[in-house]
């Protein structure tokens, strides 16, 4: 788990450096690809979910300003004052690891770099809560306090998730809910926590394109994803370099 965790996370330093004005989503998804490949790893998105009738069609999901996940990357160019969502994952061995960061084309506004950054702390807040002995309920309830206290919205239809030999597994990890519910974390456990933020509402939709989920009300959106470990003290994150 660490390995393919290190191979994503080297995957989202490449897009750090390549996302620029000009650029199209085809060609971060290219570079990704040649990453995965590079460490003799699989792309986990490229045809998921198997046998699908309308399975993923790329190495990324890339998702631009109001597409919230799921964006599938083409001939879009890059424009300055875009933001970029992009998941990516990858297997290596049976495991999977799966990461998430959301990126300024260039300079952004500061209501929207104000978005980034309280996306990326909700991440920590629900990492802070991935404590041994605690629930699954105690990790939704403090990314979703860290969002709403500072004005923003969480997704209520798309959820984090338990990871290892797939990469959906139990437990579900929502970014709302109560705190003391759902499933104890055990040591061992492995889940991808990936609060999933809305500057407006938090109603969303499907494009036609059966993938790309997409804000009600054209608000800009963001994402960020770590896998992580529960352990005996603080939660390893395991997508990090």
């Amino acid at each position: 788990m660490r390995r393919a965790g290190r191979i994503v996370a080297e995957v989202l330093d490449v897009m750090r450096e390549r996302v620029a004005p000009g650029v199209t989503t085809a060609e971060l998804n290219k570079r990704a690809e040649a990453v995965i490949r590079k460490h003799n790893a699989t792309p986990s998105f490229k045809g998921y979910p198997p046998g699908s009738v309308h399975p993923f069609p790329a190495i990324i999901c890339a998702s631009v300003n109001d597409e919230l996940v799921h964006g599938i990357p083409g001939p879009r160019v890059l424009q300055e004052g875009d933001i970029i969502s992009i998941d990516v994952g990858a297997i290596l061995d049976g495991y999977h690891g799966d990461a998430a960061i959301t990126l300024p084309v260039g300079e952004v506004d500061p209501e929207t770099l104000r978005l980034l950054e309280v996306t990326e702390g909700a991440l920590y807040a629900g990492i802070a809560a991935a404590g041994l002995g605690n629930r699954a309920g105690d990790i939704s309830a403090a990314i979703k306090a860290y969002v709403e206290s500072r004005g923003f919205n969480v997704v209520r239809e798309y959820t984090g998730h338990g990871i290892g030999r797939q990469m959906h597994e139990e437990p579900q990890v929502p970014n709302y809910g109560p705190p003391g519910k759902g499933p104890r974390l055990r040591k061992g456990m492995t889940v991808a926590l990936e609060p999933m933020v809305l500057a407006g509402d938090s109603c969303v939709r499907v494009l036609d394109d059966h993938w790309t989920v997409v804000s009600c009300d054209g608000k800009r959106t963001a994402h960020f994803e770590h896998t992580v470990a529960i352990t005996d003290g603080k939660a390893e994150i395991l997508s990090r370099l």
